[in-house]
């Protein structure tokens, strides 16, 4: 369920009871959701009331789209049987690809080429205005199938690289890394891949996940839902953070200032760290400590552990001098790194892994839809007149 709290009412001049204003609707219940819940005092993450900690172990990304999507998670046959749409769907029309290598600067924001891309998609489903539960079904996994296609696509093009295209087999993490690095994954970084997608693939109401709901709840199309999400995830106070949280890391590399200087420095200026807080958990992330441990071992693997021990040194001394922990984005960012995976892809996938969650609200929005309409309230001026223009100076 979203966070269990609901905006208090006051009443207005003419008696009314009114809901209160929130800013930023902090603390205000919008809508019922089956698909996770968090307690952001206790740490706790769940999907559908599993544990994040039992499914990123013990769950593929596979198993966890169909879990969020169906509300169980799959037999065998099942699991089959989503496998294989999945690898069916993995193919993108050559008519995108075109659009990435000719009318895509080379430069371009990789959210922003996935904006454009993701909304093209549309006009090459013949299902894209069918609004039939199945049919919405469908979408949803053949847009978590293109997806990474696209973006591994997009980063092989603007490095001047041929595009790989899908081999038709395993798993979404072991598929994206090979169209992205034109080699196939070892174990470990498959397995670490999965898990980073099953930790990125629902969060409750988050900006993205709300804009995505307020869009179908217009009846809008899927395509549209999931491209408005997109734009909210590009900012970087959302998908982008860990982004930031990667430079912050290299700049810090190379200044050879430590890390607790650094945190001293941020702290003296009052400047932001990115990575730490999060406007839900008041304590560590739960998130944050899997991809911890991941990112441990796989320090040890590559044999350069200095971006884990700055990062559990910035984490540790922002702690004790603010009292404030590591979300999600902060160990992310680093794991993606050592995966060899160039820091402005990081919030496309993101976005990769929470489209899951976006059509998986979209379904749900959709099964006892009401338009999402809150209002604002006037603070502007009152009783002006128009003077004729002439007269304007």
């Amino acid at each position: 369920m979203a966070e269990p709290t609901t905006a208090s009412t006051s009443t207005d001049a003419a008696g009314n009871g009114a809901p209160q204003k929130s800013r930023g609707l902090e603390g205000v219940t919008a809508l019922d959701t089956e698909l996770s819940f968090i307690d952001g005092q206790k740490g706790e993450l769940l999907y559908r009331g599993y544990t994040i900690e039992d499914l990123a172990q013990n769950a593929s990304f596979e198993e966890t789209a169909y879990l969020l999507w169906k509300g169980e998670l799959p037999t065998q046959s099942q699991l089959d049987d989503l496998n294989g749409q999945l690898r069916e769907a993995r193919q993108v029309h050559p008519d995108l690809l075109d659009h990435l290598r000719h009318h895509t600067p080379k430069g371009a924001n990789p959210m922003a080429a996935m904006r454009t891309a993701l909304s093209m998609l549309s006009a090459y489903d013949d299902e894209a205005d069918v609004m039939e539960p199945e049919a919405n079904y469908r979408k949803a996994v053949r847009l978590t199938a293109k997806l990474p296609t696209l973006v591994a696509a997009f980063d092989r093009i603007r490095k001047g690289k041929d595009v790989i295209a899908p081999t038709g087999e395993g798993s979404t993490a072991h598929d994206f890394l090979y169209q992205l690095n034109g080699e196939a994954p070892g174990p470990a970084a498959e397995e670490i891949m999965d898990a980073a997608l099953v930790l990125h693939a629902e969060h409750g109401l988050n900006a993205s996940t709300f804009t995505a709901r307020v869009i179908g709840s217009t009846l809008a199309d899927m395509y549209s839902a999931v491209v408005g999400a997109v734009g909210a995830l590009k900012g970087p106070l959302h998908g982008g953070a860990n982004i930031e949280v990667m430079k912050t890391l290299l700049e810090l590399d190379e200044s050879g200032e430590t890390a607790q200087e650094f945190v001293d420095r941020k702290i003296e200026n009052k400047e932001k760290i990115m990575g730490i807080g999060h406007r839900v958990y008041k304590t560590l992330d739960p998130r944050a400590t899997i991809l911890r441990n991941l990112l441990s071992g796989l320090s040890e693997e590559k044999g350069d552990t200095r971006w884990l021990e700055m990062s559990d040194t910035i984490r540790s001394t922002v702690k004790e001098r603010k009292g404030l922990d590591a979300n999600v984005d902060f160990y992310s960012a680093s794991v993606y790194y050592l995966l060899g995976i160039e820091a402005d892809l990081y919030t496309p996938i993101f976005a990769m892994s929470r489209m899951t969650g976006w059509t998986a609200h979209l379904l749900e929005q959709w099964q006892d839809n009401r338009l999402i309409r809150p209002r604002a309230e006037y603070v502007g001026a009152r009783g002006k007149t128009v003077t004729p223009v002439g007269d304007r100076g």
